[in-house]
């Protein structure tokens, strides 16, 4: 049996932010909104799948690096968070120290390792999501 509800629901979205030593793992966006500017790895949750497959799923998708270790961090759900629509995130952190050499794909223009102290400026509310992720880190 369907159902179907009459309040909008909000999309839900996933974000790795992976971490080698002072360094974080950024794609650069190909598609609007914030088109070529750099964000987390990450995307929508597919109807049938997990965050945590998600998650796995999107990092895969846009920068070819598998096999981190992604621990659920946060969720953040500022309404005006993306200019498109209704989107809640939930954020997970994961560390390697191998340092995997990121090639970008599905519809991300660039992946690439940036130094803590010397990061582009940040799609979304990713600048206020890494400087969570920091203290937790």
């Amino acid at each position: 049996m369907s159902y179907t509800y009459k309040y909008p629901r909000p999309a839900l979205t996933v974000d790795a932010i992976v971490f080698h030593v002072n360094e974080v793992l950024l794609i650069q966006r190909s598609t609007e909104p914030f088109k070529d500017m750099w964000a987390f790895p990450g995307g929508f949750v597919d109807e049938n799948e997990t965050a945590e497959t998600a998650v796995q799923r999107e990092l895969e998708e846009e920068t070819g690096i598998t096999d981190i270790e992604l621990k659920q961090f946060y969720t953040f759900s500022e309404p005006e968070r993306d200019p498109r629509h209704r989107t809640v995130t939930i954020a997970f952190i994961g560390k390697t120290l191998n340092r995997p050499i990121p090639t970008a794909g599905d519809d991300a223009k660039n992946a690439r390792w940036f130094s803590l102290n010397e990061l582009p400026p940040l799609a979304f509310d990713h600048a206020e999501i890494l400087e969570k992720a920091l203290k937790h880190k």
